[in-house]
């Protein structure tokens, strides 16, 4: 069976977007870094659980520095399908 991602935004990371074409793209390449298992600016720690929540299940979490701050990606639970996942600004965390 296809795992499916099911991708989320805040409304501040959407209003951003849909006002700054340069922040848009950064948010794709931020998806992609995140989908291909970059986890941006990690701890060593934080990396290693991301790597056990993707054989156990559990939470996923990436982060990125951008033009507009630091953004969060979450997925809630590694091994649901479809894998819910949330791009979010670190302050509405």
């Amino acid at each position: 069976m296809e795992k499916k991602i099911e991708f989320y935004m805040t409304a501040g990371i959407a209003t951003d977007m849909d006002s700054d074409i340069s922040f848009a793209s950064e948010i794709g390449s931020i998806i992609h870094q995140f989908i291909n298992d970059d986890w941006g600016t990690l701890c060593k720690e934080d990396c290693e659980s991301n790597e056990q929540a993707k054989k156990d299940g559990g939470r996923i979490l990436g982060a990125y520095e951008t033009t507009r701050g630091r953004v969060y990606v979450i997925t809630d639970d590694a091994l649901a399908n479809p894998k819910i996942t949330t791009v979010l600004y670190a302050s509405e965390y």
